[in-house]
C-alpha cells in the first residue's frame, strides 16, 4: 500500500498581520465602496490572524501587470518550489536520482513549458522521469494530486512519486478590479508550496520524525465527485488585466446538501462510519465554511484539530 515518505512546506518572508491587510484594503477599495467600512467586517469573520504572501504587502498596491505578475509567478515557483523539495528529499531519506514521477499543482500562474520541466531542468532530476502537470483544480488540487501520485505508486511498488502544490494567490490580485468577489478573495488567499514524497510498496518507511509511534501515513482510497450546474460557484473569469476571482457564497450551501451522503458513502466502502473517524482535513475557505462541514456531518470542532503525535 502506497505511504507518504516526507512533506515539507514553505514559510514566506513577507508573512502579514490579517489587519494590516484589512487597512490596505480599505486604502485600495474606499474610493469604490462607500460603505467599505461595514464590508471590512469580512476580514474579522474569517478569523484568519496572519497571511503568508510571497511578496511584500506594499508590492500588492503598486501598479503590476498581468504579465508582471505571471512572471514573479514562475519565478518564485521555481525559487520556493525546488527549496521545498529538497528538504522533502532529506525527510524521506530519498535522493533526488530515485525520483520516478513528478506531478505539479497549480492553478494560480500559466507556464509553458510546465513547472514541472523547469523544476527537472534546474534540478537535473532524470530527462525520463515520468511528469504530469495538472493546472485548474484550484482549492481541490493538492488533494486531488495526492491522489494522482497514489495511483502512480499503485501502479508501479518501485515509485518514488513528487508531488509538488504550489498556489500563489496573491499575485492574482487585480488592483483595478472593484468587484465584490475580488474584496472578499483579498480577505480570505494567502500563498503556499508544499512537496511530498509518496512511495510504492517495495520501499520500507523510514523510521523518522513521520513514523515513529506508528504514525505512518498509508493512502487507502480516494474519491471525488463533481456537482451537475455547479462550475460557476469557484473558478477564474481570464480578463486582461489577470485572473478575475470568481466565488458563490452558495459554498456553504452546497456542503449542507452534499457532504455528509458523499463522506458517509466513500466510508461505507471500507467499512467505515464518521464515528470512526478521529481526525478531518477540510479546506477552510473561511470559518463559514469550516462551520458547514461541521454542522453538516455533526462532528465536533475537536475533530478539525491535528492528533497527537
Amino acid at each position: 500500500m502506497p505511504f507518504i515518505a516526507a512533506v515539507s512546506t514553505i514559510d514566506f518572508p513577507d508573512r502579514t498581520d490579517q489587519e494590516a491587510v484589512k487597512k490596505q484594503a480599505r486604502e485600495l477599495f474606499i474610493g469604490n465602496f462607500p460603505q467599505i467600512d461595514r464590508l471590512l467586517a469580512a476580514f474579522d469573520s474569517t478569523e484568519i490572524k496572519t497571511r503568508n504572501f510571497c511578496k511584500p504587502l506594499s508590492y500588492y498596491a503598486a501598479n503590476n501587470t498581468f504579465g508582471e505578475r505571471n512572471d514573479h509567478y514562475i519565478e518564485l515557483s521555481l525559487r520556493y518550489a525546488i527549496e521545498a523539495i529538497t528538504h522533502c528529499l532529506d525527510r524521506a531519506g530519498t535522493a533526488k536520482e530515485d525520483i520516478t514521477d513528478i506531478l505539479f499543482v497549480s492553478t494560480t500562474g500559466l507556464a509553458t513549458p510546465s513547472m514541472d520541466a523547469l523544476i527537472i531542468n534546474a534540478m537535473r532530476l532524470d530527462p525520463g522521469i515520468s511528469r504530469t502537470p495538472v493546472w485548474g483544480l484550484g482549492c481541490a488540487g493538492g488533494v486531488s494530486g495526492m491522489a494522482k501520485a497514489n495511483i502512480a505508486a499503485k501502479a508501479n511498488p518501485d515509485a518514488v512519486v513528487l508531488l509538488v502544490s504550489v498556489e500563489l494567490c496573491s499575485l492574482t490580485l487585480i488592483k483595478n478590479d472593484y468587484s465584490k468577489s475580488n474584496f472578499i478573495g483579498s480577505s480570505l488567499f494567502s500563498d503556499g508550496i508544499a512537496a511530498c514524497i509518496i512511495k510504492g510498496d517495495n520501499h520500507a518507511p523510514k523510521q523518522d520524525w513521520f513514523t515513529e509511534a506508528g504514525k505512518q501515513v498509508f493512502i487507502i482510497d480516494s474519491g471525488s465527485k463533481l456537482y451537475y450546474d455547479s462550475l460557476d460557484v469557484m473558478g477564474w473569469d481570464f480578463r486582461d488585466t489577470g485572473f478575475k476571482v470568481l466565488f458563490s457564497k452558495d459554498i456553504p450551501t452546497l456542503i449542507h446538501q452534499h457532504v455528509r451522503q458523499d463522506i458517509t458513502g466513500f466510508l461505507a466502502r471500507h467499512n467505515l462510519t464518521l464515528e470512526d473517524i478521529r481526525s478531518f482535513v477540510f479546506h477552510p475557505g473561511g470559518k463559514k465554511v469550516l462551520d458547514a462541514y461541521v454542522d453538516a456531518l455533526e462532528i465536533d470542532r475537536d475533530n478539525l484539530a491535528a492528533p497527537p503525535v
